[in-house]
């Protein structure tokens, strides 16, 4: 298979970009999907210069394999939020970020939640409000490969 190596002076680049795109939305909140988009939400929050920045955790692939099950814990209190700017490195299925989506609705019915990604893919069951890049290919990004 094919591989991009994602670099820091791409990622730059491409979240200046994600910042521009995502920042009429005016959101009262971040929320990083831990692990992949910790790093890009915490660099949105600078250059937004928003504090209100949240996690939770979301596992469904263990490498680049793809698990049968989901696992999302650590849900944050985002009751008090109006809009949420949802933060992940990419939308590869879709299927994830649904899930996730499913159960933020369930539990904060009155906060609107949009979705940034620096990558998406086409065949995903659902796509990000704002992108930046198609993904046609794996991608290691380099907080995956540069401490190896």
């Amino acid at each position: 298979m094919e591989k991009l190596y994602y670099s820091y002076d791409l990622f730059k680049e491409d979240t200046k970009e994600l910042v521009k795109k995502s920042k009429d939305y005016d959101p009262d909140v971040l929320l990083a999907i831990a692990r992949g988009g910790l790093t890009l939400a915490h660099l949105m929050s600078e250059a937004m210069n928003m504090r209100n920045l949240y996690t939770l955790n979301s596992i469904h692939y263990e490498g680049e394999l793809k698990l049968d099950t989901f696992n999302i814990f650590n849900i944050p209190d985002i009751s008090h939020a109006k809009k949420v700017l949802i933060i992940d490195d990419i939308v590869d299925s879709g299927e994830t970020m649904e899930e996730i989506l499913k159960i933020l609705k369930e539990k904060f019915p009155y906060v609107e939640f949009r979705l940034a990604t620096l990558f998406y893919k086409k065949t995903a069951v659902l796509q990000p409000d704002y992108s930046v890049r198609e993904a046609t290919q794996w991608i290691n990004f380099f907080w995956e490969e540069d401490l190896k």
